[in-house]
C-alpha cells in the first residue's frame, strides 16, 4: 500500500522542529486576528459604497499574503495544523510499519503522542 505523505517525521526530527513550530503557529493566529479585523473594516467601507483602497487595502492584501507565507512552511514541511487555536499539529511518521501522524499540541513539552491517519486526537496512544 503506497504512504500518503512522501516525508515521514521520526521524533527526533519533530522534537527539532517545535521551536520554529510554536513561532509558526503565534505568527498564523497573529495575522489571522490582524486580517479578521481588516476583513470586518473593509467589509463595512464596501457595504456604505466607500472606495476600498490606499492603506487599508495594502494592510488587508499585506496580511492575507503573510497568513498565507506562514501557512507555506507548514505545508512544505507536510506538517498538518489540525486546530490553530489550540495549536495542534501534526508530523507524518511511522509507527510500527504504519503511517501515522505524530501529534502534538502547544503547551506540552514534547511529542509523546502518535494516531493514525484517520482517528485524529481521540486516538491518541502513547509513544514508546
Amino acid at each position: 500500500m503506497p504512504f500518503r505523505f512522501k516525508h515521514h517525521y521520526t521524533v527526533a526530527e519533530a522534537r527539532k522542529l517545535l521551536p520554529k513550530v510554536s513561532q509558526w503557529l503565534f505568527k498564523a493566529r497573529t495575522a489571522r486576528k490582524d486580517y479578521m479585523k481588516l476583513e470586518e473594516r473593509v467589509g463595512t467601507m464596501l457595504r456604505s459604497g466607500a472606495d476600498v483602497g490606499g492603506d487599508v487595502a495594502n494592510r488587508w492584501v499585506r496580511t492575507l499574503a503573510d497568513l498565507r507565507d506562514v501557512l507555506r512552511e507548514f505545508h512544505e514541511r507536510e506538517i498538518e495544523v489540525k486546530d490553530l487555536d489550540r495549536g495542534l499539529v501534526d508530523f507524518p511518521g511511522i509507527v510500527a510499519g504504519q503511517e501515522v501522524f505524530l501529534c502534538w499540541e502547544e503547551g506540552e513539552e514534547d511529542i509523546e503522542f502518535w494516531h493514525d491517519l484517520e482517528t485524529g486526537y481521540a486516538g491518541r496512544t502513547r509513544l514508546e
